[in-house]
């Protein structure tokens, strides 16, 4: 573990608008980035694709272009505003590096993509502990991730609250 400190790692962590990826990141801070390292913590924010709906909305009117540019505009301010609170998380670190990335796309080819790209040492994600039917829907990120990325990934579990039953 010793000579994990010296290496310049780094570790690329998963950010959405949940509280499960903002727990992850504060963990990571907490437990896998250790103080005058000179890892480079690497942000990642994944815009999905806009909805697939028609253009025509159920009633059978056109969307009309500003309410496309408002929905990407919309787009636009959750991914600046989900890092901005990231960033702001990562204010006390000394010597480590922070970089922020804004993709867009299926969360799960991007983000195991951008661990490619980046040579990242670890990826950091949350879980956002689906139920079943969701999960196999939607399917799992944190599992498809974890399935084909070649870095180690740390999939960071939220502690259910006791109101959460």
């Amino acid at each position: 573990m010793a000579d994990m400190a010296e290496k310049e790692r780094r570790i690329l962590v998963a950010v959405d608008e949940g509280e499960e990826s903002m727990h992850a990141l504060s963990w990571c801070l907490k437990n896998v980035i250790s103080e005058n390292s000179k890892d480079t913590l690497v942000l990642l924010y994944v815009k999905p694709p806009r909805v697939v709906y028609t253009t025509l909305d159920g009633t059978g009117y056109l969307f009309s272009s500003d309410i496309l540019a408002t929905m990407d505009r919309y787009a636009n301010d959750v991914a600046d505003c989900v890092i901005d609170k990231a960033k702001r998380m990562c204010k006390d670190l000394n010597d480590v590096k922070v970089e922020t990335r804004v993709e867009h796309g299926d969360p799960r080819d991007a983000i195991c993509q951008m661990a490619e790209k980046l040579g990242a040492d670890a990826l950091v994600m949350g879980s956002h502990g689906y139920g079943l039917i969701k999960r196999a829907l939607l399917g799992s990120v944190s599992n498809h991730c974890a399935q084909n990325v070649k870095c180690p990934v740390l999939i960071v579990k939220k502690p259910k609250s006791a109101g959460n039953n």
